[in-house]
């Protein structure tokens, strides 16, 4: 069953590779979704797929690239998840 989350990545995470790193995690993961900044220096995350891969990316999240310096990771769940064909990065 497909399942869908978006996440809102506070701290040090722009400008450390913090977009291409998860992009290549969720990938390896099996996910599918994007990764962008925001205009507040947070990012947000989108990812669909297995609740299970999901999940194991949001523990990442917390983690991030080794010059990330993760304050806070917001959840929330997709009701009806966008359609992605791959992960990008905006």
């Amino acid at each position: 069953m497909m399942a869908g989350a978006r996440f809102i990545v506070r701290g040090r995470v722009q400008g450390v590779y913090y977009r291409a790193s998860t992009r290549d995690h969720a990938i390896a993961l099996g996910l599918v979704g994007s990764a962008r900044n925001l205009e507040d220096g947070s990012v947000e995350v989108t990812a669909v797929g297995t609740g299970n891969a999901i999940a194991e990316l949001e523990r990442w999240l917390w983690q991030g690239p080794p010059a990330a310096r993760v304050a806070e990771v917001r959840r929330e769940e997709l009701n009806a998840p966008a359609a992605f064909r791959d992960f990008i990065t905006g």
